[in-house]
């Protein structure tokens, strides 16, 4: 009789492990498949749709971007490195307005600063904190420089003269983040 329970606990045992394992084998299987889901992560930041390699190549290209990757050598990952361009906003020749005509100003810069983040035009955009000569920077995620250069000049502070643009392409790792 001891026998007897003592192999049926043993076969549940086996069972209950084994269905425990398939799930795990399953969920590794579908993270390995790169489900294409958007999630929240626990700070409630909405993570994109995870793609592969080629079909970000295949954006890149018909959307006419330059781009070029190469293998990390430490964890051989493939990092795409694209084309962005860099956008100084320098102080211009106008600086004589009056304070409402300044605050109008600023709010319309503000404005198209967020209107160009919007539209996925400009990945990161601000003010710097010197006082010096160079007022703002935009980093426009564009195909051309001739674009970048055309929406930047759009910023009602240029059109008054109270800003020039110099503008610079820069490459970046696609996908990667600020820390």
């Amino acid at each position: 009789m001891k026998k007897l329970i003592l192999s049926a606990l043993i076969i549940v045992l086996f069972f209950s492990c084994k269905k425990e394992s398939e799930g795990k084998d399953s969920n590794e299987k579908i993270d390995s498949l790169d489900v294409k889901e958007t999630t929240i992560d626990t700070l409630n930041v909405v993570k994109p749709n995870k793609k592969s390699i080629k079909e970000v190549k295949a954006e890149l290209t018909a959307k006419g971007f330059q781009f070029f990757d190469y293998i990390d050598e430490e964890t051989y990952d493939t990092i795409i490195m694209q084309q962005y361009f860099m956008v100084f906003l320098k102080s211009g020749p106008i600086r004589l307005q009056n304070e409402e005509e300044t605050r109008l100003l600023k709010k319309e810069h503000s404005a198209h600063l967020s209107k160009m983040y919007k539209l996925g035009y400009a990945d990161m955009y601000g003010p710097f904190e010197d006082n010096g000569t160079i007022r703002d920077v935009t980093i426009y995620n564009v195909p051309t420089l001739k674009m970048a250069d055309s929406l930047a000049k759009s910023d009602p502070m240029v059109k008054k003269g109270n800003l020039i643009v110099e503008v610079h392409p820069w490459w970046a790792a696609k996908g990667y983040t600020l820390r």
